[in-house]
């Protein structure tokens, strides 16, 4: 087949990427529960807490806005010509990973396209953290990745970091686009001290440096070899750190230099020591993993969810496990048995980008690829965790001696009707529902409106209510408890731009970020289907919208704008 290379879309992911804050909850505890976070000040990672779901406590936020005008030789930004919005910060030239707000700072990863150190002009390209201070949008500092040799099979030009970093007390960690789990400690040397073991990368007698704490290389320590770059988004439980590795295919795009690395992989959060890893997908690794886990205790049991580059969903016993290794609690394919990978985006198999989403017991998640590849047909799924073992709804078998024998994982498909395989019905399935489409308007076909297609966000849930944006632009409200293992949907809009973001929920609204750079706001509920409003920001919106509070935090392509009356 024809080499092909692909821009690393999964930079959403992290957007898909879409980012929220209450890792506090779980900060200094063994353990956490599958409820809602308590209200915060804070949106200290992905999603807002471990449970991933994007729904803070966020109030008083203003009905409208306008971003402003800039000039466009110097950037500078005219602040009479905006309306409610209390500052501007700039940020690289491409953005893609979410704002976390802990304390008096706010953290985002960019590109180096602001040129903001001497010693790394702007034409160097770096995946850079910045740290901005929260009331005045103040540059405070920033932490460098200088790019690998391999270039853009395992490190793509200038998309920077595209992980959103966990927060918790003054301490930070996120996944460089080098493929490193790093610790920072978040007042740099501001505080006038040099917190970590120096390393030889820091520079402690400039305050706009990052202070580092320790680094875990994957790629050494593992053998890792991701695909375009690193991009998760970590959480953690107690000590534990939880991180996907990206270990993916090489610059074929087919093959896997690292067939034997893992991809998921637990860290002690304190000293960045190893605890254990697991390379569940394997060979079967589709193309990249840029996927972030999700943790919570399920049915009395901690669970740490990963989504596989595998196209499937695994469950471990989020303890130290034994030996090295974790305790595989359950699996979920999320395509059916039938279905097939194919490079050029052609075929049905999916793999995952989206972070799985647990609430009120249940875990959330829908399929994706490339975008390069199409919108695709997708589906979402929702999986009860209780059960253990492989938990798909089908399984794949053959004939032997008149007997069914279930077959080996494998890919690029699982079933091969013309060697008399086939996909029955699991007896142990899991799958609660499953939305793929719906005849909404009642004239015996699908439209385009009317199916859910490939994704790289998220869903949010709130009052029962579903939300989910595909990459064809649809917006799809659904009753997240279903209906006779079926989703039953209230509504989809078509937002006539894709999106590579998740949506928010907060204030009684639903906001949703699309390519065309608008923000688009919908009432809260299953009769509100068209939107309130509708404010393009002036460039690309590759992330998700974040409320703390009464201000909503909005990362365009190359500005970060905090928004309040």
């Amino acid at each position: 087949m024809a080499e092909r290379n692909f821009s690393p879309w999964f930079l959403i992911a992290i957007a898909t990427v879409l980012g929220m804050l209450a890792s506090t909850v779980f900060a200094g505890c063994s353990s956490a529960s599958a409820v809602e976070p308590a209200p915060t000040s804070d949106w200290s990672q992905l999603g807002g807490s471990s449970l991933r779901n994007n729904h803070p406590p966020g109030v008083s936020l203003p009905e409208s806005w306008q971003p402003g005008q800039f000039d466009r030789r110097t950037g500078s930004w005219d602040r009479d010509s905006s309306e409610n919005v209390r500052w501007v910060a700039n940020l690289g030239s491409q953005t893609y990973g979410n704002p976390v707000i802990s304390g008096d700072k706010v953290f985002i990863g960019t590109n180096n396209g602001g040129g903001r150190l001497k010693r790394f002009p702007a034409d160097t390209d770096l995946g850079c953290l910045l740290c901005f201070d929260r009331a005045k949008g103040d540059f405070l500092w920033q932490h460098s990745s200088e790019k690998l040799a391999s270039g853009r099979a395992q490190d793509w030009p200038l998309q920077g970091i595209c992980s959103t970093p966990l927060v918790e007390g003054n301490r930070l960690w996120f996944v460089t686009s080098r493929g490193e789990v790093r610790c920072l400690d978040t007042e740099g040397f501001l505080d006038g001290r040099d917190d970590g073991q120096p390393d030889g990368d820091e520079i402690a007698n400039n305050p706009q440096e990052a202070d580092v704490i320790w680094v875990y290389d994957m790629m050494a320590e593992l053998g890792v070899s991701q695909r375009n770059m690193s991009a998760s988004s970590v959480t953690a439980l107690g000590e534990l750190l939880f991180v996907n590795t990206g270990n993916g295919t090489g610059e074929s795009g087919t093959q896997l230099p690292s067939p034997e690395a893992p991809s998921f992989l637990c860290l002690d959060k304190r000293s960045g020591d190893f605890v254990w890893a697991d390379n569940s997908p394997g060979v079967n690794v589709l193309h990249g993993q840029w996927s972030s886990p999700a943790v919570a205790v399920l049915g009395s049991v901690p669970q740490a969810i990963f989504a596989g580059g595998d196209g499937w969903v695994y469950s471990f016993q989020a303890d130290r496990g034994e030996a090295g290794k974790p305790v595989l609690l359950w699996k979920f394919d999320c395509n059916a048995k039938e279905s097939k990978w194919t490079i050029d985006g052609a075929g049905d198999r999916n793999y995952i980008i989206g972070t799985p989403v647990i609430h009120q017991d249940r875990v959330f998640i829908a399929v994706g690829q490339d975008p390069e590849l199409g919108e695709g047909e997708g589906c979402v799924w929702c999986i009860d965790p209780t059960r253990r073992g492989d938990v798909s709804s089908e399984l794949a078998v053959r004939r032997v001696n008149g007997r069914q024998e279930v077959l080996p994982h494998r890919s690029p498909r699982a079933v091969d009707p013309a060697a008399g395989e086939l996909a029955v019905k699991n007896p142990n399935s899991a799958a609660v529902w499953q939305y793929r489409s719906a005849d909404l308007n009642g004239d015996g076909k699908i439209a385009f409106e009317e199916t859910m297609h490939r994704t790289l966000g998220s869903v949010a849930i709130a009052d029962d209510l579903l939300y989910v944006v595909d990459l064809g632009g649809i917006f799809h409200c659904l009753d997240a408890r279903g209906e006779n293992g079926q989703a039953k949907v209230h509504y989809t809009f078509d937002l006539l731009a894709q999106s590579w973001s998740s949506p928010l929920i907060a204030d009684g609204r639903v906001f949703l970020a699309d390519e065309d750079g608008d923000i688009t706001v919908f009432r809260l509920g299953m009769e509100h289907v068209e939107p309130i409003v509708e404010i393009n920001m002036g460039a690309s919106l590759h992330t998700t919208p974040t409320a703390v509070g009464n201000t909503l935090f909005i990362s365009t392509r190359d500005r970060l704008f905090a928004v309040g009356r």
